[in-house]
């Protein structure tokens, strides 16, 4: 099944950012040692077995240096590789893939390693019903080519933002009481300020579960709770709302969290923590 990219003008802008950052068209060795008709082949290799993600951005990477390179994708987007394999083969005038070399694997590498962490998970978590999903812990300006990366990996995409889902967390819940609103009249306001949007509320403590089911939320955030504790207060619930788990998870961690019942449990590691996978450009002749 395919795995639908970003639109492409977050690819682009993305991708415009990386290689002025690079000042890619000002390559002082390439541009001054390599003539300007000399042309080359070479290929993306991956040194370790991984998930695939990010061959769009390496595309448009050598779209915008020259469109005469031509990629030819052999891994498909979400696909497994083993070490050794052939990912892509670029072909063309050598001077932009020399220009784009490094762009390039940063995205892929980056964007492959959060793949590859995430399908580690949601492979961790087969057969239990539970959902593998990402957070906001991601690098700025790099949110949606990261979520994407998630899908790659079999993960699923939560709250995308600040305003495409309502969460009350700790700190909301604090200040709500200092200022003397309960949790059932926060979400009637926000119910009748943004209908249609989903809303869920973070409990750290059993104590507090009782209090944010009453206010009628779709979802209900378990923060930090062992396993016997979520399985209570997946009890408790009952399927009244949906049940996320979060907090410090780990693979170590994620079956058993996962076994208490919870519909999904979120992995800030998938993005913030996921180790680059070891790919390279090798030039062929």
């Amino acid at each position: 099944m395919s795995i639908e990219p970003p639109p492409l003008s977050v690819i682009a802008e993305a991708v415009a950012r990386a290689l002025a950052e690079d000042r890619a068209v000002e390559d002082v060795t390439t541009l001054a040692a390599v003539p300007p008709d000399a042309l080359a082949k070479a290929a993306f290799v991956a040194r370790e077995p991984g998930v695939l993600a990010g061959m769009p951005v390496v595309t448009e990477v050598f779209r915008q240096l020259d469109p005469r390179v031509r990629l030819v994708v052999h891994v498909s987007e979400g696909e497994r590789f083993a070490a050794g394999s052939v990912l892509a083969t670029a072909e063309g005038p050598a001077r932009p893939l020399l220009q784009g070399e490094r762009t390039a694997l940063n995205f892929l590498q980056r964007l492959s390693g959060i793949a590859t962490l995430t399908r580690a998970f949601v492979d961790a978590v087969a057969g239990t019903g539970c959902t593998v999903l990402d957070t906001r812990k991601t690098t700025p300006g790099l949110r949606e080519l990261e979520k994407y990366a998630v899908r790659c990996g079999g993960g699923s995409n939560h709250r995308r933002d600040l305003a495409s889902m309502a969460m009350i967390k700790d700190n909301h819940r604090e200040l709500l009481t200092r200022a003397g609103i309960t949790l059932a009249e926060a979400v009637r306001r926000i119910r009748a300020k943004h209908p249609g949007i989903a809303i869920e509320i973070e409990v750290d403590v059993l104590a507090e579960l009782d209090e944010a089911l009453a206010a009628g939320p779709e979802w209900v955030l378990l923060d930090n709770m062992p396993p016997d504790e979520l399985r209570e207060a997946v009890r408790r619930i009952a399927g009244r709302v949906k049940v996320e788990a979060s907090g410090g998870v780990s693979l170590a961690t994620v079956r058993a969290i996962a076994e208490t019942g919870v519909d999904a449990v979120s992995v800030g590691s998938l993005t913030h923590s996921a180790p680059a996978l070891d790919i390279a450009l090798d030039l062929e002749f």
